[in-house]
């Protein structure tokens, strides 16, 4: 799906969070992903830990690696990944590893974030690549759907 000419950061950040509400409507922490390349959506990815019995299956690492096979290459330069919460340090380490361009997320993760709350890997210059980090689209819609998922666990 292309972006309309205003706001691309947004509209794509609106589609990682109706994948994100997906994700809370099926029992898993409503997270949701998509890769960009130029305005075109190549691939797109949410929670999927409980359905899958797999620890690493957050929002990035499924839209990464679809990414990787639509394009052919696990290199994913000139791409630009939409999450709705700061990604964790597996996380970042996998957009370092894939080579992605840039990274945007909704909500900050103060407990695990590894774009700027608790560490710094995807701007880190000991690292083989760096990428631009984009934080705070559409952080209060993101922030509503998180604690709505989560109050609603501890009733």
């Amino acid at each position: 799906m292309n972006a309309p000419e205003a706001q691309p950061d947004e509209h794509f950040m609106r589609l990682a969070l109706d994948l994100a509400a997906k994700a809370g409507d099926a029992g898993e922490v409503p997270v949701g992903a998509v890769v960009v390349n130029g305005d075109e959506v190549i691939a797109q990815g949410a929670n999927g830990r409980e359905a899958a019995l797999d620890p690493t299956a957050h929002a990035e690492v499924v839209a990464l690696r679809e990414a990787a096979k639509v394009t052919g290459s696990w290199r994913l330069l000139g791409t630009t990944l939409y999450v709705t919460l700061e990604p964790c340090p597996m996380c970042a380490g996998a957009l370092v590893a894939a080579r992605v361009s840039r990274v945007v997320f909704a909500a900050p993760d103060p407990k695990a974030g590894a774009c700027g709350s608790l560490y710094n890997l995807c701007g880190d210059p000991r690292l083989n690549h760096e990428l631009t980090v984009t934080h705070g689209v559409l952080r209060e819609d993101a922030s509503r759907l998180l604690s709505a998922w989560f109050a609603a666990r501890r009733l």
